[in-house]
């Protein structure tokens, strides 16, 4: 197991560059089992939830190779319906093949998945929308097992605006018989990039984005070349790390409108952001005001993968900040680790209120879960003296050369081995 070793109190300054976002990239892979022809996706992070995703599809038979930033998937081999179960329990995205592996073989069986401990997450909104295209399910013994004879498109409506039950169900209707029609879906950036891949591919859908997408189904779809969109939430990431140490930050390549609700609260906290071009700015003086109110929603709303983070930087700020927690409720776990570094953070249920103090100090710390653990991160590169943050198996589930990016900005961060 690693650990980062981090000397806090240092400013922060510089460029940095951005990955392909993970929340892309992972239904993306999924997809490429929808075709015999090769599929190639260019700017594929060297994250472990990448790794597992990759395995997921080897184990089905897929063909994988790679170039210098690139991933190669040939599935024309592709012959097993089962997605292993040893790789489900450790990738939640692994669910996404639900979709793409009915299409394929009309049949499908898998674990339930695993991931960050963050909250039960149940699949009901997934598989009562492969209900409605016809999909037969039995839940038994820990696995979901699917199988129809044929897809068929109808009129869904999720209850909630699911990321996952959203792109699931365009993946199993992508290749139906008629059309799809998804009500109240979810509006995220990367269900957008989803519907773009699908149609260089040669599938027709259309309004994701919106709360309303149509999917068209077609016979058959071809390869492609594709390159994802890039991470939001590692954007906001170093946003945060920066407004929370001080200094500034340039970063190009995230549209403004895919963190708008982040940066509002970041000038809201008194940093100062501009745009040119495809540009963003940041300046920060350190310590700054807190906001009021933050609020996980669905997109466009405040990110809940980002909730941690601003939890961190809250923890500095003058002022107190309350923060509420829509969409998971145990999504706090940071919050013990973060008191142990001088934190005044009171939870209660799905509330979390943060007193601002001048300064949190070193302390040795765990990460529970992703977003947690860049949490510590980012709290611990503001703290006077010297922090450990253990347990980097989370962090590397998301964020591809983390340390390097930030010691390119100034910080003094090192891995090392337990």
């Amino acid at each position: 197991m690693d650990k980062f070793m981090i000397e806090g109190g240092r400013k922060l300054c510089g460029k940095t560059e951005i990955q392909s976002a993970k929340n892309a990239v992972l239904p993306l892979l999924a997809a490429s089992v929808l075709t015999d022809e090769q599929v190639t996706i260019r700017d594929v992070p060297a994250i472990s939830d990448v790794e597992n995703m990759l395995h997921i599809l080897s184990e089905l038979g897929c063909k994988i190779s790679r170039t210098a930033d690139s991933v190669i998937i040939d599935s024309v081999n592709a012959v097993s319906h089962e997605i292993p179960a040893r790789l489900t329990k450790e990738l939640r995205s692994s669910v996404f093949m639900l979709g793409s592996v009915l299409t394929r073989f009309r049949r499908a069986r898998i674990s339930y998945p695993g991931g960050c401990d963050i909250g039960l997450r149940p699949i009901d909104l997934h598989l009562s929308g492969l209900k409605r295209l016809g999909v037969e399910i039995v839940e038994e013994n820990g696995y979901i097992s699917c199988s129809a004879d044929r897809l068929t498109g109808a009129d869904i409506l999720l209850d909630f605006p699911s990321v996952g039950a959203t792109e699931k169900i365009i993946l199993a209707a992508v290749k139906a018989e008629g059309t799809t029609v998804i009500r109240n879906a979810a509006k995220e950036p990367e269900i957008v990039d989803l519907q773009n891949f699908l149609n260089r591919m040669g599938g027709r859908v259309r309004g994701a984005g919106g709360g309303t997408v149509c999917i068209e189904g077609v016979k058959t779809l071809s390869g492609v070349e594709y390159t994802p969109i890039k991470d939001r939430i590692e954007a906001g990431t170093f946003l945060i790390a920066v407004a929370s140490c001080g200094g500034e930050l340039e970063m190009e390549g995230v549209p403004e409108e895919n963190i708008a609700a982040l940066l509002h609260k970041l000038r809201e906290n008194g940093c100062k952001i501009h745009r040119k071009d495809d540009k963003i700015f940041l300046e920060s003086s350190g310590r700054l005001r807190s906001a009021e109110l933050i609020e996980t929603m669905p997109f466009p709303g405040f990110p809940t993968d980002l909730q941690a983070q601003f939890s961190a930087l809250a923890c500095t700020s003058r002022g107190t900040t309350l923060v509420v927690e829509n969409l998971f409720e145990t999504r706090y776990k940071y919050a013990a680790e973060l008191r142990r570094m001088g934190a005044d953070i009171t939870v209660r249920g799905r509330n979390a209120l943060i007193r601002g103090v001048e300064r949190l100090h070193g302390a040795a710390v765990t990460a529970g879960d992703l977003r947690g653990g860049a949490a510590l991160v980012i709290a611990a590169l503001g703290a006077e003296g010297q922090s450990s943050v253990a347990d980097l198996s989370h962090i590397d589930r998301g964020y591809s050369e983390f340390e390097r990016k930030l010691k390119k900005l100034g910080a003094r961060i090192r891995r090392v081995r337990i």
